[in-house]
């Protein structure tokens, strides 16, 4: 082999070498301008100097009378709901907000007289329990006292705990009677039926039409704004500020259909109708869940209702083809037919023969008897 020879083949490899360097360096080079690029996006996106967009707070559009289309409420609308203890430690302890007359007069009861007679009562007992202690101890009284009973004592222990009770029971009977009080008779009524594992809504006002609601997965739910486990694809739609008549039924097992943030709860018992009527005070979204052991997916039969005005909700009405109170049937429904009398009584009528005159009777000859 030449000395030329030797030059081409190391020449050779030298080219190779370059090459295989050139195709490395390329995708780090692609890489750091990519990188670069997002980068200079991120110093755009955290740059203060840019003004983010203004924030407007909700507003509900009443819809014009007579539209079909309905745009459900957004994650900004959202009001009952259950709050975790990293978001408010307290608040997650606590009753949810009420947004019904029966939950804000619960509330009160909770806030204003039980929990300062709670407290009271306990601190109390816990004084007299640590007074006890430290002066009837045997150290301090070697010879124990031999007092049978005390009249004063007797009384005041007897007395206090009954007008405890007494005040506690006038507020609860109170509500009591407020919570199963009957609904009025212009009331709308929405049958609520639990199924494993899944909720079905509706509306024998308007149309008798009903509303399937099944739980959205996680994915489907917070890409939508929406808590997980709570969010369903079809609410429960009803007018705001309405007096609204709930008749629920199992379909197949025993259900709850329970909503916390608007103080209620009724069993869907199969074979039973059950009724209590739910005014709601302000627009929103308010979640609830299946409250009675039910199956292997009980957890995952959430409640979502959406209160909105009456406009929106004869809106939302119109857009599921059901008819708003008042309202003839939607535009398109076939007309109710008259009944009608059967066709050899129709006088007239093809194959009914001429009318028999008044006062002849017909007469028909008897099978088997000629003419």
């Amino acid at each position: 082999m030449n000395f030329g020879d030797i030059a081409r083949k190391r020449l050779s490899f030298l080219g190779i070498l370059l090459a295989a360097l050139a195709l490395s360096a390329a995708p780090q080079g692609a890489l750091a301008q990519a990188t670069g690029e997002l980068d200079a996006q991120a110093e755009n996106v955290a740059d203060p100097a840019v003004p983010e967009p203004a924030t407007a707070e909700p507003t509900v559009t009443e819809a014009a009378p007579g539209a079909d289309a309905y745009t459900p409420l957004g994650p900004e609308w959202i009001k009952g709901r259950p709050t975790a203890p990293s978001e408010d430690m307290l608040a997650s302890i606590s009753f949810q907000e009420q947004y019904s007359d029966d939950g804000q007069f619960a509330l009160w009861m909770h806030d204003a007289i039980l929990i300062p007679m709670i407290t009271v009562t306990s601190l109390l007992v816990l004084g007299l329990l640590l007074w006890v202690i430290a002066r009837f101890n045997r150290r301090r009284n070697p010879v124990p006292s031999k007092t049978s009973h005390n009249t004063l004592i007797e009384i005041i222990w007897t007395v206090v705990p009954v007008l405890i009770l007494v005040i506690i029971a006038v507020p609860s009977i109170t509500l009591l009677s407020r919570q199963y009080k009957s609904a009025p008779e212009d009331a709308l009524t929405v049958k609520v039926t639990g199924y494993q594992w899944y909720w079905g809504y509706s509306y024998p006002d308007n149309g008798g039409f009903e509303v399937i609601s099944n739980m959205l997965d996680d994915e489907a739910a917070l890409s939508r704004g929406e808590p997980a486990q709570l969010a369903v694809d079809n609410r429960m739609v009803v007018p705001v500020g309405v007096p609204i008549r709930i008749q629920t039924t199992g379909a197949d097992v025993i259900h709850s259909f329970a909503v916390p943030s608007l103080w209620f709860k009724i069993d869907s018992v199969p074979g039973r109708i059950n009724e209590r009527v739910m005014t709601i005070n302000e627009p929103g979204i308010y979640y609830g869940q299946c409250s009675e052991l039910c199956g292997a997916r009980h957890a995952y039969m959430p409640i979502a209702i959406e209160a909105v005005p009456m406009a929106r909700f004869n809106a939302w009405l119109r857009s599921q083809g059901g008819t708003p109170k008042g309202e003839g049937a939607p535009q398109g429904a076939a007309p109710a037919l008259a009944p009608q009398e059967p066709e050899s009584a129709v006088e007239g009528a093809p194959g009914a023969g001429e009318a028999p005159e008044a006062g002849t009777p017909e007469v028909t000859p008897a099978a088997g008897n000629p003419a």
